[in-house]
């Protein structure tokens, strides 16, 4: 059984902050990123953990930011152990496959939400205004319908709770215009880019948020990209809109905790180990599928 990563310690080096998948250490002007294996749900990290996730999250940003580095800079220096400093290389066990030293960033507080499809948070706002982030979509759409084109529905990122939808009017208030406009672009490019590859894989992107930070003035690509925790991920072969979709995200995991008495406020119960198996699956599946390769 593979042995999962709850937290990390390294003494060597100052913490810059803990989240609630990634701890990341301070390394002057570069960073070093550990997707653990921590899982989190309705603002919650759960206590249980997930087998091979933060591999997954490591390994298929990596293939993406590979994938999509043509079109956008991005911030990935390396994954491998023997790259990153050597005060770093006795922790060699801890660190592979799930560990990114990247470029420091000055970063951008606003999540860059593409929707190809009408799900999740867009479909509850659509169902009560027609509209999602101000933008007026057509009558009578179902659940999971695919939208005519993409649509860039910003939202503020919150530290604490959800992340709050904005219009894009309302984002180019908190950044400069110009460059709202150039994050809404390239947003709307490379999440193009990535659903036509994936759908060729027999995945929809059904949505995704990037997240942007300026690097000496240039706008570059950060944290993760396009993986099950940042994205929606459904299987081509089984679409089917007018209701919920499957999928290779940890929207079973959220699934399995709504069917439980959890209140979402007290602390929240373990995962099952059925649960947690099955998630270890789904996030191994995308990455097979996405990338044509297994990561055990």
């Amino acid at each position: 059984m593979e042995k999962t990563l709850d937290k990390t310690e390294i003494k060597e080096i100052p913490l810059f902050k803990r989240g609630k998948v990634r701890d990341i250490y301070d390394l002057g002007d570069k960073l070093l990123i550990i997707a653990t294996d921590r899982i989190s749900a309705f603002d919650f990290v759960l206590p249980s953990t997930i087998p091979y996730k933060g591999k997954v999250l490591t390994q298929l940003s990596k293939f993406w930011f590979n994938y999509l580095s043509p079109f956008c800079k991005n911030h990935l220096i390396s994954t491998e152990v023997k790259d990153f400093p050597s005060e770093l290389h006795s922790y060699r066990e801890m660190l592979e496959k799930r560990s990114m030293l990247v470029r420091k960033t000055r970063v951008i507080p606003i999540e860059c939400v593409v929707r190809g499809y009408l799900a999740g948070s867009g479909w509850k706002e659509y169902k009560s205004t027609g509209k999602v982030c101000n933008i007026p979509l057509p009558e009578g759409l179902r659940e999971a319908d695919k939208l005519d084109t993409p649509i860039f529905t910003p939202a503020i990122k919150s530290e604490e709770g959800h992340d709050i939808n904005i219009s894009f009017d309302e984002m180019k208030k908190i950044v400069n215009p110009e460059l709202a406009e150039k994050m809404r672009n390239l947003s709307l490019l490379i999440y193009t880019k990535a659903a036509s590859y994936a759908i060729s894989k027999g995945i929809i992107i059904a949505d995704t948020k990037f997240e942007f930070g300026l690097l000496n003035n240039d706008l570059i690509l950060i944290d993760e990209v396009l993986t099950p925790d940042s994205s929606r991920f459904w299987p081509e072969k089984d679409y089917e809109p007018g209701r919920s979709q499957p999928s290779f995200d940890k929207q079973f995991v959220r699934d399995y905790l709504e069917s439980t008495d959890w209140d979402k406020k007290s602390p929240p119960p373990p995962l099952p180990d059925e649960v947690i198996e099955k998630t270890s699956q789904k996030y191994l599946e995308a990455y097979y599928r996405i990338t044509g390769k297994r990561l055990t």
